[in-house]
């Protein structure tokens, strides 16, 4: 989340007039993530979520978003569905930007994950994609592994100010993993993106699953992959206790077991996860802008994970 377009009071307040939601008592930017602009907002009668849409999230995509997680919610999973106004309209446009007013979920983000919470979490992913084996809607993964070298070629050697010889050093690991993928898995609807932050909890218990806006058709397993690469690991890229890691895929299996082709396929599925996020976040390094309210990410941290799989090739093996 973060804050790239400044929405007024007054703007605000008239916005807020088309909902059945009270009247604005208070607004505050969110700074964390690089993606869209994000207001928490108070109202005399409650709280809730402000989202306009930005950068990578193209206005096209939003109804599968909000089909999506209305899918999830009238399937019982914690997650926050659009509200929608006094029309119906659920997505909106607000300071020239498609806008969605979301429903506020408790809980927090945690930094530091124990097992429970990692257990949890791997639990929640796979009852999300028990629940989306019947969803209907498909979106074409836009940051899904065709798009990574595209990808790479834009960032260009302008990578190798982030660190000397990066882009030969991802060029060389992106042929291998390419060259490795699978291509008869299990697919479905996927998150992309259940980092830590974008899972809420009290305590032990998670009480959210938010931020679906790389959500798209691909294989499921690279779903858990990409989990595992943020939740087995700290903020700089270094492994934590590897009991975190396994109690994720613990929690997931609890639920849905892997097959054979799948856990096989995970080393490859958790490098092109690494991949995926190093070259965004390194886009991202040398493209955001020098005004926004915007927590830049380490590009390396993903490098080190990276690292840490191509040195391990068995971490996924029982």
């Amino acid at each position: 989340m973060a804050v790239y377009t400044h929405v007024s009071a007054e703007a605000l307040g008239d916005f807020l007039a088309r909902y059945d939601v009270g009247e604005l008592v208070s607004a505050k930017g969110i700074a964390e993530g690089v993606e869209n602009s994000n207001y928490l907002v108070d109202t005399t009668a409650g709280r809730f979520i402000l989202t306009l849409y930005e950068r990578r999230v193209a206005a096209g995509d939003l109804p599968y978003f909000m089909a999506l997680l209305d899918h999830l919610a009238a399937k019982g999973l914690a997650v926050p569905p659009a509200i929608k106004d006094r029309a119906g309209v659920a997505i909106q446009t607000l300071a020239g930007r498609p806008a969605c007013l979301i429903a506020f979920l408790p809980g927090v983000s945690v930094s530091h994950p124990t097992v429970a919470q990692a257990h949890a979490a791997g639990e929640a992913l796979a009852q999300m994609h028990v629940a989306l084996g019947d969803f209907a809607g498909d979106r074409a993964n836009t940051m899904g592994h065709a798009h990574w070298r595209p990808l790479l070629d834009r960032c260009g050697d302008g990578i190798d100010s982030i660190a000397p010889g990066l882009f030969i050093r991802v060029a060389a690991a992106l042929d291998d993993v390419l060259a490795a993928w699978p291509s008869d898995l299990a697919t479905s609807a996927i998150h992309a993106d259940l980092f830590p932050d974008n899972v809420l909890m009290l305590g032990d218990r998670v009480t959210g699953l938010i931020d679906f806006y790389f959500a798209c058709t691909d294989i499921r397993a690279y779903d858990l992959a990409i989990t595992h690469s943020s939740w087995a690991f700290d903020a700089s890229g270094a492994p934590i206790d590897p009991a975190v890691g396994q109690a994720l895929l613990d929690g997931y299996e609890s639920v849905l077991p892997l097959t054979e082709a799948e856990r096989a396929a995970m080393p490859v599925l958790a490098q092109g996860a690494c991949i995926r996020f190093l070259l965004s976040r390194a886009y991202d390094w040398v493209n955001t802008p020098a005004d926004a309210l915007v927590t830049r990410k380490d590009p390396l941290a993903y490098l080190r994970r990276l690292d840490w799989y191509e040195a391990h090739p068995k971490a996924f093996t029982r």
